[in-house]
């Protein structure tokens, strides 16, 4: 059994979406349980031993490489793993394999954290800064271009087998308006995002943990989840 410590947010998703696709079955072959970060679930001294960054999603394998159960931090991680235990959706052919790995890399070092940034200033900061909220709704908008330049001349974000690169960007994606993005700008993306969405894995990915999720409106949750508990000594 894998143990998924998770919440329904893009990084969660990507796990989420990755063992469905896998063929792994939610209550058969993994569960999931909740890390409510807006409760503050991701400070707690058990989930720090699996996720010494007091990050989402964590996963514990009882069955890792050598038999022995495996703990294991940061979704991009996660991903590397789960299709090195599989052998699905990352190509074993060098060439192949390192043209998923650089999209894989933008994804973590791009798509997500400017994204994020975008979202973050857009939508949650209690000061709205102009600076702040073009410099990040352009950087999305660059981010969106480059994807969706690649997109004209491949069927997938790395080329035309479908791969951990798509189930790591895709979730990054549903928050679109939120990150200031008008579709109509992007359409080679958006075929891809709507293609992406319809794949019956992602459907289910995407709905583990969906109902437990509310609106961030309480400062508690904000002082929790961007406050100064973060950087506090652990």
């Amino acid at each position: 059994m894998i143990d998924v410590y998770s919440w329904p947010t893009p990084n969660g998703h990507k796990v989420h979406i990755m063992l469905e696709e896998c063929g792994l079955k939610l209550g058969r072959d993994w569960q999931a349980h909740a890390v409510d970060i807006s409760a503050g679930d991701q400070f707690s001294s058990a989930f720090l031993k699996i996720s010494p960054n007091n990050k989402i999603p964590a996963m514990v394998d009882e069955n890792g490489p050598d038999g022995k159960p495996i703990a294991l931090f940061e979704s991009g991680a996660i991903l590397l793993y789960l299709a090195a235990k599989t052998g699905k959706f990352l190509p074993k052919g060098d060439r192949q394999k390192f043209e998923v790995l650089q999209w894989l890399m933008f994804q973590m070092g791009g798509v997500g954290p400017m994204l994020g940034q975008a979202h973050h200033f857009r939508i949650y900061a209690p000061e709205k800064l102009d600076y702040a909220i073009n410099r990040y709704t352009n950087e999305a908008k660059r981010l969106y271009g480059v994807m969706n330049q690649q997109l004209t001349t491949h069927r997938f974000i790395a080329g035309n087998s479908y791969s951990i690169a798509d189930m790591a960007i895709f979730p990054w994606l549903r928050s679109w308006q939120n990150q200031g993005i008008d579709w109509a700008d992007y359409p080679a993306l958006k075929k891809w995002f709507d293609g992406i969405a319809e794949r019956p894995a992602v459907k289910r990915g995407v709905a583990v943990l969906a109902d437990l999720r509310k609106p961030l409106t309480d400062d508690k949750a904000r002082d929790v989840l961007f406050g100064k508990k973060q950087y506090q000594k652990k």
